[in-house]
């Protein structure tokens, strides 16, 4: 549950009320088309790039967009982020706001002009879901005839073990190089290959499942790639890359609307190897459109103030460095296995 004594704190009794109908619009909206969270027997899995969190190129995010964002948050089990900016204040926030039940993983900065000077980050919710140990950012290898080193991925994918009910599952989150805004930039298309490839073959050493024996077979089970490909369409090759590696979109995510604001970008994915092991998807996923209920168009003048310190950006574009550009995509999972281990001693 999200914290909200702090709302109290906000001075400004305008905007202390709008945060707080706000969110009455948020809880509603997610209590309609978000499962509800159980305690044993679904995962709720998303991804959300949240745009440069946090910054401050056009001001810091307040108190108002933090709420917001951890009221969606909240209604998830384990969430991949990307776009976290090199301080650690914006994850620290929302943990507060989440409470001591919630915890985060995080990379450290990406170098390099392409990077953005990014993490990415895993948070999770410590009732629900537990870290395994595993946790690693993901270097691409030499080919075995290569005569140069392969160009790295601009920003390094990062791998980490949970363990969820009856499941382990390893993650894989990536942001992937934009480049121009075509449907195939080449590096773009070089990089969700490479990286695909990459995981897939090494699908077992990534596991975080316990082994009871030395020497023990480790199946290459449950491993998730999720996060943002900036894929443009599900038509194109670089959505083929992520198939022809051997990963598989789950249905339900095959029929759903773009992860962007104008949803008709296929930006972000989830996609898992091959196949699943105590770990079933329910049918249930989507993209959540925080912007028909916070940040409304038609609340542009009720923030006239607030944008007049970052002055030459539409309300439009303004928001979404409030909440992001894109929206938060999840699917939930199956995690009891019971069932099926009670039918095996019979």
């Amino acid at each position: 549950m999200t914290y909200y004594a702090g709302i109290k704190k906000i001075q400004d009794a305008s905007i202390r009320r709008r945060t707080i109908e706000g969110l009455q619009r948020l809880r509603r909206a997610l209590a309609e088309q978000i499962p509800t969270r159980t305690v044993s027997d679904t995962l709720l899995l998303a991804t959300w790039n949240i745009r440069e969190f946090d910054s401050g190129k056009y001001g810091y995010r307040s108190e108002e967009a933090y709420y917001y964002i951890a009221e969606i948050l909240n209604h998830f089990d384990l969430i991949a982020i990307q776009e976290v900016r090199d301080g650690l204040y914006p994850l620290q926030h929302l943990q507060r706001l989440l409470g001591d039940n919630w915890q985060f993983l995080v990379t450290d900065v990406t170098l390099g002009t392409s990077g953005n000077s990014e993490r990415m980050a895993y948070l999770y919710d410590r009732r629900k879901v537990s870290f395994t140990g595993l946790a690693a950012e993901l270097v691409l290898p030499k080919d075995k005839n290569a005569e140069q080193e392969p160009l790295q991925l601009a920003r390094s994918p990062y791998v980490a073990g949970f363990k969820a009910g009856w499941a382990y599952l390893t993650l894989a989150t990536v942001h992937i190089y934009y480049g121009k805004g075509v449907a195939v930039d080449p590096r773009r298309f070089d990089e969700i290959k490479s990286f695909s490839r990459t995981i897939a073959k090494h699908a077992a050493k990534l596991s975080g499942a316990p082994q009871y024996r030395p020497g023990a077979e480790v199946k290459p089970d449950n491993l998730i790639m999720l996060g943002d490909f900036n894929i443009f369409n599900r038509s194109d090759v670089t959505m083929q890359a992520i198939t022809e590696a051997g990963f598989v979109v789950p249905k339900e995510l095959k029929t759903i609307p773009g992860s962007n604001v104008a949803k008709n970008r296929h930006y972000d994915q989830i996609a898992y190897y091959k196949q699943l092991a105590k770990l079933k998807p329910t049918g249930r996923a989507g993209v959540f459109d925080f912007f028909e209920h916070v940040y409304r168009l038609e609340d542009e003048a009720a923030y006239t103030q607030e944008r007049e310190t970052k002055p030459g950006r539409s309300f439009k574009d303004w928001r979404t460095y409030r909440m992001s550009d894109h929206l938060p995509m999840w699917m939930e999972l199956g995690i009891d296995d019971s069932d099926t281990y009670l039918s095996g001693l019979k």
